[in-house]
């Protein structure tokens, strides 16, 4: 904008819609995550006061920059300056920034059968007027304010106080609305942006993709290696290839322009069966999921909405090709959706194989699936909700009888998040029979280490950088004889106990080591934020108290403290959606 900017900004009032809460006024309905500002007005010969609420207009943009300088001033500083202006003849006692948080959690009826799909959208429809289940609200906002607020929204349908309560309201530092920044992040300004990235591409584009899985198991790793070149070119080349009678997969996140979608209506109308568990419920991706589910089912495939009460989360593909053996099994095991989009800025590995065991193993998951078949002993895949929380307690147990008996005991492990009872307890057990335990845990984490006689040899770090860290990555000493796995699924109890999830061992020297290398750079990593015994983050090397995500209680609420970007932030399930 011009130096006319913020003016010419408050005179679009048709934009700002003002309204009044209190008797008379019902309090008005505040969209999701839509930053809001609210206001005390007073009319002076009386001094009464009137409490008023406006939501930010989207239709600008949330920064204003003034005299074209590119320095920037936020939407509601501009708002607050001149709010004046709306209200000739009232005095404004203050004006405020808050947010609220709906609830995103959907409630379908596992009876509704055929009926699923239609009861996702009703309940996708609903969402915008879901329950509020947070409050944030800057911080120069008076108590009496805040309470006010909290309290209208409590009651804002009318039929009783919800369960927003003051542990559900969250002071903020700065900016309500860090989703914001974007918009400066999309300038193009120099020294702004890292530069482009330039994935490899992990197999030989010569030679057909089964021939080379023949010989050898591929390992993935992304953004760093082709998406488009390794995971879309399996499903591609077995859409394409005659001799593939069946493909298999799972899609609980996919990207608007999904070249596997294309290439599944593609094999479905060669004639080839072709199976797609669609998670409708993927939380924020329903409406995109509904979408593909009718779309696949139009063109003949059999589309299955996942299983009622859990979530297929799963990130698996499964081709039959025929062969001069008989029929023979290739398979994707992976971290990350089949997703091309987030491949290019999430981290997450995958596995390419052509395993007997895993493809078996993989195929009875799919048959459990799509016919009720009666459940399978999984011979090398460890499967949620089946096998992989028993078999994840019993690794970690089996490292405190290594660290016992003398041998040693080494756990090292990468995932998104970790919050379950039953992990923690056998963690917390290892930790003192001795075992060392090292892990990288993205966001929340209900895991105290460094505690006297608890977990003093356990060390959590988390890593911020350029790509959004996805992986999970899990390796076990055992005495010198170590077991790796990398899958789909969190040490947290929803996706151990109400979540389809599949993790594959790795067993090549090779992606092994890759493995390790990982882990070291990331635990080592002079940029990780490292967590201490007294539930606070503290960024490396100097581990500076000024600089720390304080974690209020077990429950893995984070609020950064740094005097450069302060801001707060909710990492438990509502706020990190993609996981």
């Amino acid at each position: 904008m011009t130096a006319s900017g913020p003016r010419r900004t408050i005179r679009d009032q048709a934009m700002l819609t003002p309204l009044a809460a209190g008797p008379g006024h019902p309090f008005p309905h505040i969209r999701n995550l839509r930053p809001a500002l609210c206001a005390l007005v007073r009319q002076p010969d009386s001094g009464v006061e009137r409490f008023v609420v406006m939501e930010m207009p989207g239709e600008l943009p949330r920064f204003v920059d003034v005299a074209a300088s590119r320095r920037f001033v936020p939407l509601e500083d501009v708002i607050r300056t001149h709010l004046g202006e709306l209200y000739p003849g009232l005095e404004v006692q203050g004006v405020w920034s808050f947010r609220v948080t709906r609830s995103a959690v959907m409630e379908v009826d596992p009876r509704a059968g055929g009926d699923v799909l239609r009861a996702v959208e009703e309940q996708v429809r609903r969402r915008p007027f879901q329950p509020v289940v947070r409050l944030e609200v800057e911080r120069d906002m008076p108590d009496r304010v805040r309470r006010l607020l909290l309290r209208e929204l409590q009651f804002e349908d009318g039929r009783g106080a919800a369960t927003l309560g003051e542990a559900d309201l969250y002071v903020v530092d700065w900016l309500v609305d860090l989703r914001g920044l974007r918009e400066l992040a999309d300038l193009d300004v120099p020294g702004m942006h890292y530069p482009p990235a330039e994935p490899r591409v992990p197999l030989d584009p010569s030679r057909p993709l089964f021939e080379v899985l023949r010989e050898r198991e591929v390992m993935v790793h992304f953004p760093f290696d082709s998406f488009e070149a390794s995971v879309e070119r399996f499903v591609l080349e077995a859409a394409d290839d005659p001799e593939v009678v069946a493909i298999k997969l799972a899609l609980y996140r996919t990207d608007r322009r999904s070249r596997i979608v294309e290439a599944l209506r593609r094999a479905s109308g060669r004639g080839k069966q072709v199976v797609a568990l669609v998670e409708l419920t993927a939380r924020f991706d329903e409406q995109r999921n509904i979408e593909w589910a009718r779309y696949l089912r139009a063109a003949g495939i059999h589309v299955i909405y996942g299983v009622p009460g859990v979530k297929v989360h799963a990130k698996v593909a499964l081709a039959v090709r025929r062969e001069e053996g008989g029929l023979r099994r290739y398979l994707y095991v992976g971290t990350g959706n089949l997703n091309a989009t987030t491949a290019a800025f999430y981290t997450d590995y995958g596995l390419l194989t052509a395993d007997a065991q895993m493809g078996e193993d993989l195929d009875a998951l799919f048959n459990t699936l799509t016919g009720f078949a009666a459940r399978p002993e999984y011979r090398s895949l460890l499967a949620a909700p089946h096998n992989m929380r028993r078999r994840f307690v019993q690794l970690i147990e089996r490292e405190a009888v290594h660290a016992r008996e003398g041998r040693g005991g080494l756990i090292r492990a990468k995932m998104n998040g970790l919050a379950d009872r039953d992990i923690i307890t056998a963690l917390y057990a290892a930790s003192r029979a001795g075992v060392r335990i090292d892990l990288v845990v993205r966001g929340i984490c209900a895991l105290r280490p460094g505690v006297a006689g608890l977990s003093e040899n356990i060390r959590i770090v988390s890593i911020l950088g350029r790509y959004l860290e996805h992986g999970r990555i899990f390796r076990f000493a055992n005495g010198g004889e170590p077991e790796y796995y990398i899958g789909s699924a969190d040490w947290r109890t929803r996706n151990l106990r109400n979540r389809v999830e599949v993790a594959a061992p790795v067993r090549d020297p090779a992606h092994r080591a890759r493995l390790d290398e990982i882990l070291h750079e990331q635990l080592e990593s002079p940029a990780a934020w490292e967590l201490g015994s007294d539930g606070t983050y503290y960024q490396r090397p100097d581990l500076a108290p000024h600089a720390a995500l304080r974690v209020a209680g077990a429950d893995g609420r984070r609020v950064l403290l740094s005097p450069d970007h302060p801001r707060s932030d909710d990492w438990g399930a509502a706020a990190d959606p993609l996981s």
